[in-house]
């Protein structure tokens, strides 16, 4: 007989996996909106990684809440606005400093392709931006109850 605890780590394993569909989706989102950017518009590399997160940010978002946590329903239209601000303020702020700061890093600095670069910031940005979701964005109780 399953434990509550193993359940909850199996429901655990599969937001994580439906996360990282909506992720993969919107890594393609974002690194087709950095190309435009940067190779047909010859926007630098910093305005366009703004751009394409937001873009990415914004995909997630109603992905996630149709997908990745579809049982975690809003009541109004005010309540999904305060989660849609939620999430870009917390995601988007995870994605958005983390990716420019890493592009920096690893295009400034190491001198890495763009492309290769912005890969290996979303990577290393996703833990944060699940637990974050999860806990908070898209949390079961509202946030007054806490």
């Amino acid at each position: 007989m399953e434990s509550s605890f193993e359940r909850n780590r199996i429901a655990i394993g599969v937001r994580w996996l439906k996360f990282n569909f909506v992720g993969v989706i919107g890594t393609l989102v974002q690194l087709v909106m950095l190309a435009i950017c940067t190779y047909w518009t010859k926007l630098s590399y910093v305005p366009a990684v703004i751009l394409a997160v937001e873009c990415t940010i914004l995909h997630n978002f109603f992905w996630h809440e149709r997908f990745t946590w579809r049982d975690r329903e809003c009541g109004t239209g005010w309540e999904r606005a305060g989660r849609l601000l939620r999430f870009n303020a917390t995601n988007g702020g995870i994605s958005l400093i983390g990716n420019i700061l890493l592009m920096r890093l690893l295009v400034g600095q190491f001198h890495l392709p763009i492309l290769v670069a912005n890969g290996i910031a979303i990577l290393a940005c996703s833990i944060a931006n699940f637990m974050v979701g999860d806990r908070f964005v898209f949390r079961r109780s509202p946030l007054w109850a806490w």
